[in-house]
């Protein structure tokens, strides 16, 4: 099985990398984030003519989740269970695992409401996992999450410390999903390479070119299921081509 994580700031402006992605790759699970796009006009016949099914939640904002999956869930659910974040949160089950596609609230500023609301968020997250699951489930959780959670997962961590997706606070949110029993799948089979980035600011020049990126997307896992990946790793070539997302996918695969 194959997993792919994929923030393609607007899904309407990136069909033409999502589609052949989509053929190319051949992902089971397809997550997307920053959709922007309300429901009425996301593009979900296009993904349905190859065959695929959809389930998306969002508006034309700066947010949005959607999962392309050639699989049939039994459960799906937007949001919190209190109703909120359903732009943010998708939640499906299926046969034999369950997944939960994110997009984490960037923060904006370390003194903004919206990182106090990017706190809450990771608090209320751990809730719905607790909730739901026990360590010993197979649960995949992926998206962005606007963490780098380690000095290697940045370009210039002595430059960028402080920033909102690089600082304590989000350190200790993360920090806290791996020690509740999720395996950030990454680190698992690159645990010491720094220079694998799944983020590159549009604002720096020659980002790509120059390796200046973060490392702010995300596949974990519970044991189970990480003891069954195989490989997981950034795919570049989505970045590299015209037009780009700022973001490039992530990838796990699963052996059955």
């Amino acid at each position: 099985m194959k997993v792919s994580t994929f923030n393609v700031n607007s899904i309407r402006s990136r069909l033409h990398i999502v589609l052949p992605y989509l053929e190319e790759e051949r992902p089971d699970v397809l997550c997307l984030q920053e959709t922007k796009v309300s429901d009425d006009k996301f593009p979900k016949d296009v993904f349905e003519e190859r065959g695929y099914r959809v389930f998306h939640s969002g508006d034309k904002r700066l947010s949005g989740v959607a999962v392309v999956t050639s699989l049939e869930p039994k459960e799906v659910q937007f949001g919190f269970d209190d109703g909120t974040e359903k732009d943010r949160l998708a939640f499906l089950r299926f046969k034999d695992f369950s997944l939960i596609n994110l997009y984490v609230p960037q923060g904006r500023k370390p003194d903004h409401p919206e990182f106090q609301h990017k706190l809450e968020f990771f608090e209320k997250l751990l809730d719905f996992i607790k909730s739901r699951f026990s360590p010993e489930d197979n649960l995949i959780i992926c998206g962005d999450l606007n963490v780098a959670p380690t000095p290697i997962d940045v370009h210039t961590p002595e430059r960028l410390k402080g920033h909102v997706c690089f600082r304590e606070e989000v350190w200790e949110a993360f920090k806290k999903l791996t020690d509740w029993g999720l395996v950030d799948l990454f680190r698992l089979h690159h645990p010491d390479e720094p220079g694998h980035y799944t983020f590159f600011d549009y604002r720096v020049r020659d980002a790509v070119k120059r390796g200046l990126g973060w490392r702010v997307d995300h596949i974990l896992a519970t044991k189970p299921l990480a003891e069954r990946c195989e490989s997981c790793y950034v795919d570049m070539k989505p970045r590299l081509k015209e037009k780009p997302s700022d973001h490039t996918p992530l990838v796990a695969v699963f052996r059955d």
